[in-house]
């Protein structure tokens, strides 16, 4: 497989960061904006060359070497569905970044803001991407690190910030159950390969600490989609930006 996989990333992380270099916000203001739109347009157009393949049942990959002596690789992974939430998050993104040009006030740090959306944005794609279960948690906690930088965006408000820290308070801690599932996923199966745990689903339902596993996984979900009873810290992230 090509590297085709790892562009969205190269991508969205690069021009994250590059919202955040510079000085003189309103002058760089339509400069952020269009960088932020073209990362995710590129990750939109990569996506839909990967048509035909995805329509055809085909799963792509890419991996590298990660941490070679626990047996662990950097790899990502295109299946339909996971195609599926690439166009999702690119498109949707773009629509956020053309609406937040007109939504924030020329006063504010627009770079800034869009160095958060863009990270969220890579965050989400190597959540639906990764390969690795490992790897998935990696990308699921950098998630709430970017959302908690996106919802104290307006610092100056108390509430910002509480909000702030009760969504990554509830996020990251379901992040850890999440964690300690996949780690006993990799006991049972004896691999963190999600095409290999994919192909495992008798084994682990068969296991007696399966319960103990989908209740871990099942904690991680339910926190960071704010279900009940874990809903309560949705209201306050509502101090962030409307785009956010």
């Amino acid at each position: 497989m090509s590297a085709q996989l790892l562009l969205p990333l190269m991508l969205a992380i690069p021009a994250a960061i590059a919202g955040l270099l510079g000085s003189g916000r309103v002058r760089r203001r339509s400069t952020a904006t269009l960088v932020s739109a073209a990362a995710l347009i590129c990750v939109l157009l990569l996506a839909l060359t990967q048509v035909s393949p995805m329509l055809h049942g085909q799963v792509l990959r890419w991996s590298v070497d990660w941490f070679p002596a626990l047996g662990l690789d950097f790899k990502l992974r295109l299946d339909a569905l996971a195609w599926l939430f690439v166009l999702l998050i690119s498109g949707i993104g773009t629509l956020v970044v053309v609406y937040a040009n007109y939504y924030l006030g020329k006063d504010e740090d627009t770079p800034r803001f869009y160095a958060g959306l863009l990270a969220f944005a890579a965050a989400m794609l190597g959540v639906v991407t990764a390969g690795n279960l490992l790897l998935l948690v990696v990308f699921w906690e950098f998630t709430s690190l970017s959302s908690f930088l996106l919802i104290s965006f307006w610092s100056d408000k108390p509430e910002a910030r509480a909000g702030a820290r009760m969504a990554l308070t509830v996020t990251a801690g379901g992040g850890l159950a999440l964690l300690a599932g996949v780690l006993l996923i990799g006991q049972v199966v004896g691999s963190l390969d999600l095409d290999v745990v994919l192909g495992a689903g008798d084994l682990l339902r068969a296991d007696p600490r399966y319960p103990w596993i989908l209740g871990l996984v099942l904690l991680g979900a339910f926190t960071k989609s704010a279900q009940f009873p874990f809903h309560f810290w949705l209201p306050q992230a509502m101090a962030a930006p409307t785009p956010v």
